[in-house]
């Protein structure tokens, strides 16, 4: 048994050893690069593409003391493009994820989803029971594309610039399948195969990343005056690996135009340099895969080799392989247009069928269809103020009482058309619909 005074001695010695212990030098623990740090994640970067085993990251003891062995400047350097390929790397070998995206300003369960949308959309989950469905609404898009590129700030800063609902959702379909992959494919689409049976068994797709359609073939010479590029490639249905270098590059030359354009103070409808076609629809998708066709980081070239162009796409009636991307004819993308080629949708290689807007009252000339870029008509219509429609409604009512004897430069049916066609677009514009239909 411990005497009292004994207990205290062996009390104090045990105290006088644990703070010997805690006091003496020892090695702090290896970490990581943090995530938020900009320089660290360069070093990170850099490492990472070093070829050779990976280094293990650790900091080294001019770490230790606070500093990074990467200078601040060199870090703040860092390209846009190496920035994306290091947040969303691109693995080919890996599977097309089962994620369907759609966009479209209301949700399914939204009593404003027009009914003539239903059937289109539903049509997807029908032919893809085990996939991932998501139609984002404009409101949900902004706040996904924060979250997706979080650690990549210009990107939302350019997408949220973006002075029309058209560029919105142009971009966002590449920023989307860049960071997720999947299927895009616009709302008013049928899907009329399954995208398993998008490629044949004879290509592997551990070697395709990219599956892409042709949108318009015009074989005319005054081709320019209806379409944007000799061949176009579809951008209304892309199915894509995440981390694709296209998706990259188109997202990239995205970005820089639209913060050079707000830079200058010209990202505005009435003063941008560049047409939608021209800075994020069909035009410049086909020149960015045009691009990567040509680019001799990704495509080994043997001298006196003749660049790929679109003389390689034209005529085609079948699938296509260039690398690791399928581009399928046009009849895959735009069966039943009468028209370049295509066959109609219940051809063996129609798969997806675009009805463009789903408007009666969209003139279908291959002008609307492409060289404007379809879906402005829908989508932008919301940002337009209902008055001067009012103003036309009331003049068909007037033009109704031949007492009056008001003649209009078309006739009132096609008015009555275009404003029921409105009415269906956007809810504020019910009233007029019932008030045509009252008065007419």
């Amino acid at each position: 048994m411990l005497s009292f005074r004994k207990s205290v001695v062996a009390a104090v010695f045990l105290i006088a050893i644990i703070f010997f212990l805690s006091s003496s030098p020892s090695s702090p623990p290896i970490t990581a690069f943090p995530l938020e740090d900009s320089e660290g994640q360069q070093l990170k970067q850099q490492l990472e593409q070093r070829p050779g085993p990976r280094p293990e990251l650790r900091p080294s003891s001019s770490a230790r003391q606070g500093q990074w062995q990467q200078k601040p400047q060199e870090a703040l350097n860092v390209s846009l493009r190496d920035r994306l390929r290091y947040q969303f790397p691109y693995d080919i070998e890996g599977k097309f994820p089962a994620y369907i995206w759609q966009t479209w300003k209301y949700s399914p369960g939204s009593t404003w989803f027009s009914s003539d949308l239903r059937p289109m959309e539903a049509s997807w989950t029908e032919m893809h029971p085990d996939f991932v469905h998501e139609v984002v609404t404009d409101k949900t898009a902004l706040h996904l594309v924060r979250y997706l590129y979080a650690a990549i700030p210009e990107v939302h800063e350019a997408y949220e610039a973006l002075p029309m609902p058209i560029l919105q959702a142009d971009f966002f379909r590449y920023l989307v399948l860049l960071a997720r992959g999947g299927i895009y494919s616009d709302i008013d689409t049928w899907a009329l195969q399954p995208a398993v049976d998008w490629l044949p068994e004879s290509i592997d797709q551990s070697t395709i990343g990219l599956v892409i359609g042709i949108e318009a073939d015009p074989d005319r010479p005054d081709w320019q005056d209806w379409y944007s590029r000799r061949v176009q490639f579809c951008q209304w249905t892309i199915q894509s690996k995440p981390g694709h270098p296209v998706l990259r590059d188109i997202v990239v030359s995205i970005t820089e135009e639209a913060l050079r354009m707000k830079k200058a103070g010209i990202l505005s409808k009435s003063k941008m340099d560049k047409t939608v076609v021209e800075f994020t629809g069909p035009a410049v998708w086909t020149d960015t895969v045009l691009k990567y066709f040509n680019d001799p980081k990704y495509f080994h070239f043997e001298s006196g080799h003749k660049n790929i162009s679109y003389e390689d796409f034209t005529g085609m009636n079948d699938r296509k392989k260039v690398g690791d991307v399928v581009v399928l004819p046009i009849t895959s993308f735009s069966p039943g247009v009468q028209q370049m080629g295509a066959e109609e949708p219940d051809h063996p290689l129609a798969f997806v069928k675009h009805e463009f807007g789903g408007r009666h009252w969209i003139p279908r000339s291959p002008y609307l269809l492409t060289k404007t870029h379809s879906h402005i008509h829908t989508r932008d219509v919301e940002t337009r103020k209902p008055g001067l429609l009012w103003l036309v409604a009331v003049a068909i009512v007037l033009a109704r009482r031949p007492r009056l004897n008001i003649v209009l430069p078309f006739s009132s049916r096609s008015y009555v058309h275009l404003i029921l066609a409105l009415s269906e677009v956007h809810p504020s514009y019910d009233l007029m619909r019932l008030f045509v239909f009252i008065y007419l």
